[in-house]
This record gives structure tokens, sequence and C-alpha cells, in this order.
């Protein structure tokens, strides 16, 4: 197939994979309603999975919940549009989070052509552990970290006078900064494994360089999350283990283009 071919067949899949986005997002925007009471504020509850699970280890422990969250989480509008445009927000990216599996699959169908018979079934694997991976970190932003985050911004208090409205611009914004933030850090293995493929990185370099990492991943982790140091360490804690698991990964995939390199060739 000439370029302009390759093109054609790209454009192809963006579009299938641009119109299953739109289809996922009107499908939420017609469930706009049960999605922020039950899915957008979920975290902003006393009884969402996290904060019971928590009480439930706190009462073992303690004798008491640790987690009070106030019965009102007062959210304010400001601008005349600001409704429609986080409704749009939240439709727009809930669209891609149920697309992506979608998506991953096209662009599978776009470059398996140009595969071996045998990269085509490893190739399988790695196409939905991409998507995998990113809906992991979707569920550990939403779960794991968000609510910390909420809950050390509702409780936080420098004066009994000041009174609590929160902007639903902000909330938004904390909303898909922490979730969404968490689901494409998620794919750093992946990034791990081409670059492992390619040349450019060892198992070696990523074990001497585990200390600057880190360093990093905290930096990384502080970007996501508010200034609190609770939702930092809660946000740091499983992307050092996505680090390890990539040091893993990549020392598979090393030894495998070892293994690979010194196979003998047969001639004819």
């Amino acid at each position: 197939m000439s370029f302009w071919g390759h093109i054609g067949e790209l454009r192809g899949h963006l579009i299938r994979s641009l119109i299953a986005v739109i289809v996922a997002a009107v499908l939420i925007g017609y469930n706009i309603n049960w999605i922020m009471d039950h899915i957008f504020f979920g975290p902003t509850r006393n009884n969402f999975p996290t904060f019971r699970v928590v009480n439930h280890f706190s009462r073992m422990i303690l004798g008491e919940d640790s987690i009070h969250l106030p019965k009102e989480f007062p959210v304010r509008v400001q601008k005349l549009y600001q409704q429609f445009n986080v409704m749009m927000a939240v439709s727009l990216f809930g669209g891609m989070v149920l697309a992506f599996p979608y998506m991953v699959w096209e662009l599978w169908r776009f470059i398996s052509p140009a595969l071996h018979p045998k990269e085509r079934k490893n190739s399988v694997f790695m196409i939905n552990f991409v998507w995998i991976l990113f809906l992991t970190g979707i569920l550990v932003g939403y779960f794991m970290i968000l609510p910390f985050a909420i809950n050390f911004g509702v409780i936080f208090k420098i004066s009994d006078i000041i009174v609590p409205l929160y902007d639903l611009s902000d909330y938004t914004t904390l909303f898909l900064q922490v979730v969404l933030g968490m689901g494409v850090i998620f794919l750093f293995p992946v990034i791990v494994y081409f670059l492992t493929n390619i040349g450019i990185l060892t198992p070696v370099f990523m074990k001497t360089y585990r200390r600057h990492a880190i360093v990093l991943i905290m930096v990384v982790a502080a970007i996501i999350t508010p200034a609190d140091v609770l939702s930092m360490m809660m946000a740091a804690l499983p992307l050092l283990l996505l680090y390890e698991f990539s040091i893993i990964m990549s020392g598979y995939t090393f030894r495998r283009l070892q293994k690979k390199e010194h196979l003998p060739t047969t001639t004819s």
C-alpha cells in the first residue's frame, strides 16, 4: 500500500474511533443526572465505598469512624453556561474512557497487517494490556486518591467563620485531573515495553536510576493531586509499584530480545 493509502486507511480507523467516542458521550449525556449524582459526586458522600472500608477498619482499631464528611456538599455556579460546560466536559471525557478499549482495538487493526504472525499474536496481549492498564488507573484515581483529596479539602479549616461553598468548575478540574491523570500514568509500562523493544531502555538502567525515578514519581504525584501529603502518598504508592512492575517487564522483554539475537540463522 502506498503512503496515501496508509493515510486513507488510518483516517478510516480514526473516524470510527471518533464515532465511538461520540456515541459513548451521547449515552453519558443522556444519563447525566444519574451520573452526576451517583458517580461524579459519589466521593463527596459518607457512604462512598472507600470511606466505608476505611471506617470499617477504623472502628475495629480505634472504635470509631475516622472519616466524617458533612451531609451537605454545597456546590455553587457563578457563570451562566457553567453547568452546560461541565456537562459537556463530563460527557466528552467519559465517552473517551468508555470508548478507549475500542479505540485501542482500532489502532491494533491498523498496525496488525504489518506484523508477522508471531508478532501479531504477541500484540493481541499488549493491546488488551493497554486498555486494562488505563482503566485500572482510572479506578485507582477514583476510588483510592480522589476520596482522600476531597476529604482533606472538606475538613481543612483555618477559621470557623468561613462557610464552605465549592465551585463546580474547580471540583470538575480536580475530578478529571486525578482520575484521568492516573489513567494516563498507568500506561507507563507500555512505554517501557516499546522503549525496551527498540533498544533505548534496559532493566539495568531502570534499576540504576531507581532513586531518581522515586523523586520524579513524587513530583508527578504532587502535580496530579492537591497539596495535601496524604493524597500525594496515596498517588505515589501505586506509581512506585508500577515502576517496579515496569522493571520486571523490561527485564523480560530484554531477555527475550537477547535470546532472539543469539538464535542461529538458517541459510537455504
